[in-house]
């Protein structure tokens, strides 16, 4: 008898070892797969337990009054005419024939090619592809990858623009070749989808190599590839996390190593840094944790926004494509993380802005202070007050005024700004990702040209 109440006893045990212990080693691996520490996974879960939460319940907006639209842009659609809706995930600036005017480089996902909207002469475009084939092209960045004096474009290929399990994400470098003509080759292939890919020399051997931020769908991750020279690249996994979005490469602490920025979405909405300790060692600091899951980060830009001479993180989240049909959220807006130094930075909440994915910086009215451009994609576009494109005017303390300027086209998914009529003001062009209705107001590529100088001051 006391031998079977033994076995009875020995079996509860076990039973309360395995299920005292299972959320245990879920935890841990948590933390081995995020790269987290142990207690701030605990209190991850703990605060998502308790409570829903917007993640903003302790930062109030930076704004002032909202104030009145002032008309200083004139929309221009430029490129190629379009049947279907048209799905620009990027467009970038650049002036790839060296002639003096301002061009567009255009990641197209409805029809899988990279093209370029060539300015000549001012004012007027036309557009040629550069690359087909490359399937759901995420991102661009313009850079001597060979160093041979020509301009390269690496591109970030998702494979599919709607999420996917498969490993179809691609990284491809677009080779000069000379007169504006292009070779393919492609760096990394069958990965988990690839939302954005960036060029740098990350351990100080003179080559150029890659970060990459692989959305994936259930699976992410990311990485850096080492360039070994002669097209051949090392592969480094940093994390293997789902839903990273963007990958800038950039100096934050001033000790001439260039860090890796993450910004994953998905569940996880988080913002990493991957510190550079040198010859391709990285350390991990968790610089933002959101407890809400469907925070909806949708991209960050590194810029000095206060203009202290150090780099801050500026950070949309406006997703929404957690939702059918995809809605935008309370919560939805911008902030920006202030540098502090030392790896330390600083939250602050600057709008609401229903559906934000994209954002530009610079002094739009000449007052010396940096206002913020920004883009929504995800907005109610059935109602036809709904903003694609609004000004954050800077009043000179961080503090901003939002004001309206555009409700058509809608679902602007990319924009960037440039002189392109070297006036010395910066216009606008901005993409169309016309991903659900309504589809009432669609473009495809349009530039923005600036008359600010043309106002009545006094009117103003």
């Amino acid at each position: 008898m006391e031998q079977s109440n033994l076995k009875n006893l020995a079996g509860w045990l076990i039973v309360v070892i395995v299920l005292g212990g299972l959320p245990v080693a879920i935890f841990w691996y948590q933390a081995s797969r995020t790269g987290a520490e142990f207690h701030q996974v605990l209190r991850q879960a703990r605060g998502r337990a308790l409570q829903f939460r917007t993640g903003l319940e302790n930062y109030p907006d930076s704004l002032e009054e909202e104030r009145e639209k002032i008309e200083f842009l004139v929309a221009q659609p430029i490129g190629l005419p379009f049947q279907q809706p048209p799905m620009i995930s990027f467009v970038l600036p650049f002036d790839l024939d060296a002639d003096g005017l301002m061009d567009v480089l255009v990641a197209d996902c409805a029809n899988d090619w990279v093209s370029w909207i060539r300015q000549y002469p001012t004012g007027n475009f036309t557009e040629t592809v550069l690359c087909e084939g490359l399937r759901a092209p995420a991102h661009l960045e313009v850079v001597d990858f060979n160093q041979d004096g020509a301009p390269d474009i690496l591109v970030a290929c998702l494979g599919m623009l709607f999420p996917n399990n498969d490993p179809i994400g691609s990284v491809v470098v677009l080779e000069n070749v000379g007169q504006q003509r292009f070779r393919p080759r492609v760096i990394l292939d069958k990965v988990p989808r690839v939302a954005d890919a960036r060029a740098g020399d990350l351990n100080g051997d003179g080559l150029l190599d890659v970060a990459v931020a692989h959305f994936g769908y259930d699976d992410g991750e990311t990485r850096w590839l080492e360039n070994l020279g002669n097209w051949q690249f090392r592969d480094h996994v940093l994390q293997t996390l789902s839903g990273p979005i963007h990958c800038p490469i950039v100096d934050l602490d001033a000790d001439n190593l260039l860090d890796i920025v993450v910004i994953v979405s998905q569940e996880w909405e988080q913002l990493w840094v991957y510190k550079n300790l040198g010859r391709g060692k990285f350390k991990k600091i968790l610089l933002f944790d959101c407890e809400n899951e469907d925070f909806g980060s949708s991209g960050i830009w590194i810029v000095d926004l206060n203009q202290d001479g150090r780099p801050d993180i500026l950070y949309t989240n406006g997703d929404a494509f957690d939702y059918i049909p995809p809605r935008p959220r309370p919560w939805h807006g911008i902030q920006w993380l202030e540098n502090l130094g030392g790896m330390q930075f600083r939250f602050h909440r600057i709008a609401h802005i229903p559906g934000a994915v994209n954002a530009v910086v610079f002094d739009v009215n000449g007052d010396q202070h940096l206002d913020i451009i920004v883009a929504s994609a995800y907005n109610t576009w059935e109602d036809p007050a709904a903003q694609s494109l609004v000004w954050l005017e800077n009043l000179g303390n961080m503090r901003f005024r939002m004001r309206p300027l555009a409700n058509r086209p809608t679902h602007i998914q990319g924009l960037a700004a440039a002189d392109f009529n070297n006036d010395g003001t910066m216009d606008l062009v901005t993409g169309g990702l016309h991903t659900y209705p309504p589809y009432d107001r669609m473009e495809r590529v349009v530039v923005w040209w600036n008359r600010w100088d043309q106002l009545d001051k006094a009117g103003r």
